[in-house]
Order: C-alpha cells, then structure tokens, then sequence
C-alpha cells in the first residue's frame, strides 16, 4: 500500500546577490504548509545548488534573485541538472525578472516565475500542483 511523504523543497539564494528576507519568508510559508525546507543560505553557486538538490532529494527547488544576474545563473543550473540526469525536480524562481526575460526562463524548464507580490498561497499552491506526484509516495 502506498503513501505519501511531505513534499521536500529546497530555497535557494543563486550568486552574489545577499538580501534573502524573501528568500526566508517563502520558506517559513512553505514549512508551514507542511512542507520540508532545506535552506542553503546566501550565495550559492549553481553547482552547490544542484549539488544539495541531489544530496537532500528535494522535490522542488525555487531559487530567489534579486541581482539581475538570472539569465547567467539559471541557464547553468539547469544545465548541470541535465548533465546529472536529473529531470523529475520541480525547479521555480522568484524575485526581480523582468517580463521579457520569462519567456526564456521557461524554455530553459524553469516552470514557475514569480516578481514581488506574489502571494505566499499562489507559490504554496504552485508546489503542491507541480511537483510530481510519483516522487511523493512512499511504501508501507
């Protein structure tokens, strides 16, 4: 008989960029709404983001940025994802992305972008209906 596990979800601060309060709200939101939340803190290089994706098993990783520097850092991040083979995590952003920059957000298969004002129930709810359901179950 199979179950469900709680969804596991790493917030992620990609490059130099160093104000994380969003970054922190979201993953209070998200852990209480039931979630697990893995924070890997400011700083982070895409090799380090994906590297603790793998080592913690996340289901989702929304990484948050604020320096402008998106079109550099998610295009490697998703490229070290596919080198590892990896291709059933949720990957989301949010922060400062310009509107014309989401087009190619999503065709690198990031599949959530989210700007200021995005409400903590939209991004929780995104989650919950994208993450892929069979990476939830569990065996009894």
């Amino acid at each position: 008989m199979a179950d469900t596990r709680p969804i596991r979800v790493l917030v992620a601060k990609p490059g130099l960029d160093g104000h994380d309060r969003g970054a922190k709200v979201i993953a209070r939101a998200l852990r209480d709404a039931g979630m697990e939340v893995i924070y890997t803190g400011i700083r982070q290089t895409p090799e380090m983001i994906v590297e603790a994706a793998i080592q913690e098993d996340v289901d989702a990783i929304l990484m948050s940025i604020l320096s402008g520097a998106h079109m550099a850092l998610f295009p490697k991040v998703m490229e070290l994802f596919k080198k590892e083979g990896v291709d059933d995590i949720l990957v989301a952003a949010g922060g400062i992305l310009p509107d014309e920059d989401i087009p190619a957000i999503k065709e690198m298969g990031i599949k959530g972008c989210f700007g200021p004002g995005t409400s903590m129930d939209e991004i929780i709810e995104f989650v919950r209906n994208n993450v892929q359901a069979d990476r939830l179950k569990t065996e009894v």
